[in-house]
């Protein structure tokens, strides 16, 4: 395996403060463990190894912004000299960039071929007693340094984590002269719509559909189900989407400067998910086209505790293939979105409202809902749009059969 070094979490991504280390020299990893959390400005992400071997060294400190593409920690494979691993030179100083050791690659994902089973709760992170006050090592020394009292805080890192931000924002003096993790967030949003908008040639296909054979199926679906049971508009939303991308491969995919359109082998939806307090982030339902309405739900869940918690993975960070934001079930009537890259289409969804509408030569009072998709004229056009959005219309009107 090698060296592991500093992921990429999003285009716009230029580097990352690593602010714990959830392993050490001598551990055993496999692939998809939680080895590290990352702080940027969208938050604290858990970092995953994807291949299995042993940590002989950790290279990065604590606290350090380091630019993507920095050697992180030597990970080596049964049989692998450490000599081969090391890197030819340390880490230079944070704002001086080095090249990636390796050129990052699209990853392929590919369809299981039986169905997965529900997305479980994640596990209970690594080394820690029970109760004990989680706070990196460098989020210690900096409230030592600045004379804040760590017990006193309220951590926003991964399980409520207390990182440097948290501190640098509770010193006294401090709260004026920095921004706060949310303005950070939304610095994040602005850079990385902005590059979208000016780099992504945009067009826009809406359509108004009836959703009341969705709604009805939910009802009878619902009707013996506690609260925290029941399937939302949304689930089926993410699975009409779903079954739409697998008819309609063009919108399922990453465009890449040096190889263009890269359709992807199965489909990974981000599921847009507003923050407590402002926010928004759109991680990845990883292999969504593996799995049932019910599992569907049940993954949205996880992601939306997650993402409230700060126990997002890099994966589904990076790996989305198409990205579908909704509403909910009240609100606006329409929204357009924006692109995020390298995807290709964004689906937007507003709130159902009732209408009157027309079904078999009578009008009658309907709940309907507004689809527009934002596309990338590199890849698509309005004719391929149109046959994606029929197809999501189907699905939602075919409940039944998600």
């Amino acid at each position: 395996m090698g060296v592991f070094v500093m992921p990429s979490l999003g285009a716009d991504m230029e580097a990352g403060k690593l602010v714990e280390w959830l392993v050490k020299p001598g551990d055993t990893v496999h692939r998809g463990d939680v080895v590290a959390v990352v702080e940027t400005q969208k938050g604290a992400i858990e970092i995953e190894v994807f291949e299995e071997g042993t940590v002989t060294e950790l290279l990065a400190e604590l606290g350090r912004e380091l630019p993507v593409g920095t050697p992180l920690a030597i990970v080596l494979a049964d049989g692998e000299a450490a000599s081969e691993a090391r890197p030819a030179a340390a880490p230079g100083p944070a704002h001086a960039a080095p090249e990636p050791l390796t050129k990052p690659e699209l990853p392929q994902v590919r369809e299981p071929r039986q169905a997965i089973e529900p997305p479980k709760a994640p596990a209970a992170p690594m080394r820690r007693a029970p109760g004990a006050l989680r706070a990196s090592p460098a989020a210690r020394q900096l409230a030592e340094k600045l004379g804040v009292d760590v017990a006193s805080l309220t951590g926003s890192g991964p399980g409520g984590a207390i990182l440097l931000a948290d501190v640098e924002h509770a010193a006294p003096g401090q709260s004026e002269a920095k921004a706060s993790p949310m303005e950070e967030m939304r610095k994040a949003i602005a850079a990385a719509m902005t590059r979208a908008k000016r780099t992504i040639p945009h067009f826009y296909i809406s359509e108004t559909i009836d959703v009341d054979p969705a709604i009805s199926f939910l009802e009878k679906v619902n009707a013996d189900r506690p609260p925290a049971e029941r399937i939302l508009l949304g689930a089926l939303f993410v699975r009409a989407a779903t079954r739409a991308a697998i008819k309609s491969p063009v919108m399922n995919g990453h465009y890449l400067d040096e190889r263009g359109f890269v359709p992807s082998e199965g489909v990974n939806p981000g599921v847009a998910i507003a923050l407590r307090g402002g926010g928004l982030v759109a991680p990845a339902l990883m292999n969504a086209g593996a799995m049932t309405l019910e599992e569907t739900m049940a993954g949205m869940r996880d992601l939306v505790a997650r993402a409230r918690a700060g126990r997002l993975r890099a994966s589904e960070m990076t790996q989305g293939t198409i990205t579908v934001s909704s509403l909910g079930e009240s609100g606006a009537e329409a929204m357009t979105g924006v692109i995020f890259p390298p995807q290709v289409a964004l689906i937007g969804l507003g709130a159902p409202h009732l209408r009157p509408w027309v079904v078999a030569g009578e009008i009658i009072p309907r709940h309907v809902v507004t689809v527009t998709v934002s596309a990338d004229h590199r890849v698509s056009d309005g004719r391929q749009v149109a046959r994606f959005i029929a197809a999501f219309e189907n699905a939602i009107q075919t409940p039944e059969e998600q």
